[in-house]
């Protein structure tokens, strides 16, 4: 799974977070994934957990978030990185049980 997504300055994630200096929090990048994940699977799945999850630079509005995601070796277990321009941003692993819908 693929996906690209762009914050612009005025996104309510940049609201506040920080003044003068606007960054990406990471609970905006981890939601992104969250979010691609349940987008194309085709099973309601609910949320369970993260680890190893390291963010490595910081994001600003306008820069382009590249989401790549492979299935883990357990069922609803996915790896996960987002780059900008080639570069590591955040990494980790999401997991997610099924849904009982």
């Amino acid at each position: 799974m693929n996906s690209s997504i762009t914050y612009d300055k005025n996104s309510h994630w940049f609201s506040g977070h920080f003044p003068g200096r606007p960054i990406l929090p990471g609970v905006a990048q981890l939601k992104a994934v969250l979010d691609c994940i349940i987008a194309t699977e085709k099973e309601p799945l609910t949320f369970s957990g993260l680890s190893r999850v390291k963010f490595k630079r910081i994001v600003a509005p306008d820069e382009q978030l590249d989401i790549h995601i492979t299935r883990g070796n357990e069922k609803h277990h996915y790896m996960f990185t987002i780059t900008s321009d080639n570069e590591d941003v955040c990494s980790g692993r999401i997991l997610f049980t099924r849904s009982p819908h």
